[in-house]
C-alpha cells in the first residue's frame, strides 16, 4: 500500500527523479518527514539562488561603448533589437556576467518576442545533444534525464539553468551550438584533416568541412594568449585549428537557425575570447552571413571596473561591460 506518489511536475528540481517515489502507508510519519525534507531542501536551493542574485546590482558593473563612453543596459537592448545576433561574451566564473546575461535575454524577450522568435544559443551545449535539449524544452523528459544525457558544464545549475528555464517557460528555442569536445580534442592532437575520417553522421555535428581558417588578426591574438604556440613550419598550431573548429561550428549553428527562422533574434552565450574585437565566432558567422547585423557585448571582470583603460578595453566589443572582480566567483 502507498500513501502517495509524488509527480515530477510537483517538485521541479534536478536533484530528484520523482516520477515514482513510493512511501508505505503503514508509516505516515515517514511520508510526512520525507515531504518536509523535500520542501526544506527546495526552499534552501531557492534561497541560495535568490541570495546570489540579490548580491548583484547596478553598483557591481559599468557599461561602455566601444570607445569608452558611458552607456547603459537599455542602450544594449535597443541596439540588439536592430541585430540578427547578439554575442554575450563572458568569463565563465563571473557571477555578475551571468546575472547580466539573464537580464539581457529576458529584456530581449519582453521587447521583441511579439514580432520575432527570440532564441537562446549556447556554447555550453554541443550539437550532438540538441535532441536531448529539445526533448527537455518540450517537457518530454525530466530535468534529471536531461542533465544525465546532455553533458552540462559543472556550473550549469548556478549560471545557465536560469536562462534555460526561462526559455522553457516561454517556449523559446535553445541551440546547442558547440562542436562535440571529442572532435575539438581530435583536431588539437591530429590536425583538422583528421576530421575527414569521421562518418557522415559525425560530420553533421560540425561546421561543414573544410571549415574556414581563422583570420590573421585572430591567430595573432590567440598565439599571444597561448604563448606563441606554433608548429615548426610556422603554420597555425593544431590548438588554433581546434579553436577555429569551435568558432566555426558555433557560427554555423547560429546561421542554420536564422535560415529556418528568418526574423529570429539569437542571443548567443560564449566565452569572451571567442567574440572579442568581433573576431572568432563573430567573424566566422559574418563569413557565412555577410549581410547580417550583429552586436558584440564583451564582459570582463576587473578590480577597478569603474575605469575604462583604452589600451586594454577599446573595441573589445560594440559594448563592454566591466564587472566588479570583488564579487565572489560563481564557482572555483
Amino acid at each position: 500500500m502507498v500513501c502517495s506518489i509524488i509527480k515530477h511536475n510537483f517538485f521541479h528540481s534536478s536533484l530528484f527523479e520523482t516520477n515514482n517515489i513510493i512511501v508505505n502507508r503503514s508509516h505516515p510519519t515517514l511520508c510526512d518527514n520525507f515531504m518536509l525534507k523535500l520542501i526544506l531542501i527546495l526552499i534552501f536551493i531557492n534561497l541560495m539562488n535568490f541570495t546570489a542574485s540579490a548580491q548583484i546590482n547596478d553598483e557591481n558593473f559599468r557599461v561602455y561603448d566601444a570607445k569608452g563612453n558611458a552607456a547603459s543596459l537599455q542602450q544594449i537592448i535597443e541596439t540588439i533589437g536592430k541585430s540578427d545576433v547578439v554575442f554575450l561574451g563572458e568569463n565563465h566564473d563571473d557571477a555578475t556576467a551571468h546575472f547580466l546575461q539573464a537580464e539581457i535575454f529576458k529584456k530581449a524577450f519582453e521587447n521583441y518576442a511579439k514580432n520575432r522568435k527570440v532564441t537562446l544559443s549556447m556554447e555550453m551545449f554541443e550539437r550532438d545533444v540538441q535532441t536531448v535539449v529539445d526533448e527537455y524544452l518540450k517537457d518530454l523528459i525530466t530535468e534529471k534525464k536531461f542533465l544525465d544525457d546532455s553533458r552540462p558544464w559543472n556550473n550549469y545549475q548556478t549560471d545557465y539553468r536560469p536562462l534555460m528555464e526561462f526559455a522553457k517557460q516561454n517556449s523559446l528555442p535553445v541551440i546547442a551550438a558547440n562542436a562535440p569536445r571529442r572532435y575539438v580534442n581530435m583536431v588539437s592532437r591530429n590536425g583538422r584533416d583528421s576530421l575527414n575520417q569521421l562518418s557522415t553522421d559525425a560530420k553533421s555535428w560540425l561546421a561543414p568541412l573544410p571549415y574556414a581558417a581563422p583570420s590573421a588578426e585572430y591567430a595573432k591574438k590567440f598565439n599571444a594568449l597561448m604563448g606563441n604556440l606554433k608548429s615548426e613550419t610556422n603554420a597555425p598550431s593544431k590548438i588554433l585549428e581546434a579553436q577555429a573548429l569551435w568558432d566555426a561550428t558555433m557560427a554555423f549553428s547560429i546561421s542554420e537557425r536564422l535560415k529556418k527562422e528568418k526574423n529570429a533574434l539569437v542571443v548567443h552565450l560564449n566565452g569572451s575570447f571567442h567574440t572579442e574585437n568581433r573576431l572568432g565566432t563573430a567573424e566566422q558567422f559574418l563569413k557565412l552571413n555577410p549581410n547580417a547585423k550583429i552586436t558584440v557585448v564583451t564582459m570582463r571582470s576587473e578590480d577597478d571596473f569603474t575605469k575604462f583603460d583604452r589600451a586594454k578595453h577599446e573595441n573589445l566589443g560594440d559594448f563592454l561591460i566591466l564587472t566588479d572582480a570583488k564579487v565572489p566567483r560563481s564557482f572555483k
